[in-house]
């Protein structure tokens, strides 16, 4: 199902599918594709070459390049903004795995900047200071695919309709608290599943209600799942976080930065691979988190979260 602005096409089990032959759709559905590829696996968030050598030596599917931790620069009250692109090409030539980078939100020149130095994906990030509280970029101007957040089914069509080839929670990156992931995640089951209850007459309303293209609400009732990858996003600091959230519908996991400020961050960061790999075998899990010398200490939310109030719409 394919409305004529270009929105993604099904989801499935085998490739996407195209109503109608056309270069926005293909370039869409490829996007969609390629993010597909990265379905049962882990993207960790990393500051150096290096920390991007232990992530792909671990098993990780892509990393995110970040010059400096979002969350510790929100919280000393600065801005925090795109990373330095000669990171991100010293990270591109350090592996061989994908390599993602974080744009503002709204800041289609960020955007327009990773996309030249060859990024594989853009993440479109609230962690980072918004450059337009009021619009975001229109994703089907560019040719790289685009990540997105969200904290409830509304939210994440709306940036599907923008041209969102993959969504994830927006959680509490940095805090190693995963209660806000958890959250989000059910909201959008949960949602979902009351969504395939109605009929198709009042989808119409529930549409307008959440405020979301009709044509992808009426595609996600009937597919019983969001129309791209949905991964989970922020405080996932251990390996049953990243099981738990996998267990919990998500097609895989974001891993903050945070885990390579531990003693042994190789081993953790083969845990939490493994731990997505063999999230439904118990016995697994529990030896792949046995013998850590310490747990990440953790944030509390009370003493973390910022003003920042998201509706589908933009910043209130």
């Amino acid at each position: 199902m394919a409305d004529n602005n270009g929105v993604v096409a099904v989801y499935g089990n085998g490739a996407g599918e195209l109503s109608e032959p056309s270069k926005n759709l293909a370039t869409l559905s490829g996007k969609v594709g390629l993010a597909r590829m990265l379905r049962g696996g882990v993207i960790m968030e990393v500051a150096t070459p290096e920390q991007a050598r232990i992530a792909e030596e671990a098993g990780a599917c892509a990393v995110m390049a970040v010059e400096h931790v979002p969350a510790d620069i929100g919280a000393q009250g600065g801005v925090a903004r795109m990373s330095d692109p000669a990171l991100i090409r010293d990270i591109k030539r350090a592996v061989t795995i994908r390599v993602m980078a974080k744009a503002r939100i709204g800041h289609f020149v960020e955007a327009q900047i990773l996309q030249a130095i060859g990024v594989d994906y853009v993440d479109e990030s609230e962690v980072l200071t918004p450059a337009d509280d009021q619009h975001h970029i229109n994703k089907h101007n560019f040719k790289a695919p685009f990540v997105c957040g969200c904290s409830n089914l509304g939210e994440a069509l709306c940036r599907i309709g923008e041209g969102a080839a993959m969504i994830r929670t927006k959680g509490e990156a940095g805090t190693g608290n995963v209660v806000e992931a958890v959250r989000q995640v059910r909201a959008v089951m949960g949602a979902i599943r009351s969504l395939r209850t109605m009929d198709d007459d009042e989808v119409f309303a529930y549409a307008k209600k959440i405020a979301a293209p009709y044509d992808l609400v009426m595609q996600t009732k009937q597919l019983g799942r969001l129309p791209v990858v949905q991964f989970a996003a922020g405080g996932v600091a251990t390996p049953a976080d990243a099981a738990l959230m996998m267990q919990l519908g998500c097609d895989g996991v974001f891993v903050d930065s945070g885990i390579f400020k531990s003693r042994d961050p190789v081993r953790r960061a083969r845990a939490v691979v493994q731990a997505v790999t063999h999230h439904t075998d118990p016995k697994i899990l529990a030896d792949v988190s046995t013998g850590f010398e310490e747990a990440m200490e953790g944030i509390n939310l009370k003493d973390s979260r910022t003003e920042r109030h998201i509706t589908p719409q933009g910043y209130i």
